[in-house]
Parts: structure tokens; C-alpha cells; sequence
């Protein structure tokens, strides 16, 4: 665990190439990480899921529907990316996202199971992906050009990430 609440797996980095026993590890966190996460919220209260994980911080109840709203880009971003050459993806604005009605209040009921079916679809889906393919590109207008292998990084720690910002935070306040 990493000391930086905003953090607790470490910042991303992105490593300059992968191998293919490096992109089947990633792609198999990307399958645990419905189950992950569904552990993490299970059990808490309405009180507890709409805690912020730290000042300023998403609640538990924020960081389920983000997921979800960021995984469905996630897999929109790979499709693209395997359909289009280079294909321009389209930021959003996930504060923005986190903080509607339904991001703030809607039951995690509501997306665990989407994020569950989403990412059965989604580890199908890049399993089918040879290495070759993996350093196709899609165009990030903030981060420039990404190869698919950096996206399966990403997305790998991702989960890791704010899954551990909810368990993080229930080992900080004994849930």
C-alpha cells in the first residue's frame, strides 16, 4: 500500500512494451476486478458507502458507478482501437461524471452487475487480441497516441486502484 490515500496501488505507469505473458496477467486483473470490487462495497451501509475515501475523495458508492462509466469507455476505446486505424477516442470529464444524480446516489446495485457483464464481454473480447494487435493505436486528444497494450495497462491498474481507495478506506475505519 502506497502512503498517498489518492494512490494506494502507486500512480500509473506506463511501461514502453509488454509482453504477452505480461498482457494475459493484465488481462486476467481486468477479469477479477468485478469480484474485487463487489467484495469491497459488500456489507457496507448507505452511511458508509457515501463516505469519501479521503478529503475531497469519491465515496464507495462514487467509485462503483465510475467504474463503470469509465470500463464501458475503456471497452468502447479497445473496440476502436481493433476497428479504425488510429481512431480519435473521446475524453470525458469523470469529476463531472462522478458527481451527477446517479453517480452520488444511485444503488451500487445498479452497476455491479453492468461492470460484472462488461468485463466478461471485455476479457472475450481482448483475449482474441494477438500481441501484433496490441500495438495497434487510438489517438487520446490529452495523452496522445496510446497503443492498445498501454490501454490494457491502464485499465488493469485502474481496478486495482480504486477498488484498494474502498478497502483502504473500511481498514482506516474498521468496517
Amino acid at each position: 500500500m502506497n502512503a498517498d490515500l489518492r494512490y494506494p496501488v502507486g500512480k500509473w505507469v506506463k511501461q514502453p512494451s509488454v509482453s504477452a505473458a505480461e498482457c494475459a496477467a493484465m488481462i486476467q486483473d481486468i477479469a477479477s476486478a468485478p469480484a474485487a470490487l463487489a467484495s469491497a462495497v459488500k456489507g457496507l451501509t448507505d452511511a458508509q458507502l457515501d463516505t469519501p475515501y479521503r478529503d475531497g475523495g469519491w465515496t464507495p458508492r462514487q467509485i462503483v458507478h465510475h467504474v463503470a462509466d469509465s470500463h464501458m469507455n475503456a471497452y468502447i476505446r479497445f473496440k476502436l482501437g481493433m476497428t479504425e486505424d488510429n481512431p480519435t477516442i473521446k475524453p470525458y470529464d469523470e469529476k463531472t461524471w462522478a458527481e451527477t444524480l446517479d453517480g452520488r446516489t444511485a444503488p451500487v446495485d445498479m452497476s455491479l452487475p453492468m461492470i460484472d457483464s462488461l468485463h466478461r464481454r471485455w476479457v472475450q473480447f481482448m483475449t482474441s487480441i494477438d500481441q501484433a494487435d496490441m500495438a495497434r493505436t487510438v489517438m487520446h486528444p490529452e495523452r496522445g497516441p496510446m497503443k492498445l497494450s498501454d490501454l490494457l495497462q491502464l485499465y488493469s491498474w485502474h481496478g486495482r486502484h480504486h477498488t484498494a481507495h474502498i478497502t483502504g478506506l473500511r481498514q482506516r475505519m474498521g468496517w
